[in-house]
């Protein structure tokens, strides 16, 4: 009977780095700022991948007692990037610490 050759298993260490925002154009200067920031520091990036935009409707009355008729509609749209880095180094974390960026932008970093 035939053996397979088992690979041996790398372990693959990355980060990844999801971005939310309102505003689409400032989470992709952003997204661009980080991707920089790892190029420049000799990094493998992967991203930014857009993710689906969330969109929460809100509808209210125009007038607090009567015309139930009357009626606006409010949205807010919540805006994802995606960006991996694969092997970084204590170079890149650092710079990545150290980065100034605009405010509106939140960042959630997982190992």
């Amino acid at each position: 009977m035939a053996t397979k050759k088992e690979k041996p298993v790398e372990i693959v260490q990355r980060i990844r780095i999801k971005l939310r925002a309102y505003d689409n154009k400032i989470i992709d200067k952003s997204a661009k700022q980080i991707v920089d920031t790892i190029e420049r520091n000799g990094g493998q990036v992967n991203g930014p991948v857009p993710l689906p935009t969330q969109i929460h409707k809100y509808t209210v009355n125009r007038s607090a007692f009567i015309d139930k008729n009357s009626r606006e509609q409010f949205e807010m749209r919540v805006h994802k990037r995606l960006i991996d880095i694969g092997n970084p180094n204590s170079k890149i974390i650092d710079s990545l610490m150290n980065l100034n960026l605009p405010a509106g932008v939140d960042i959630e970093i997982k190992m």
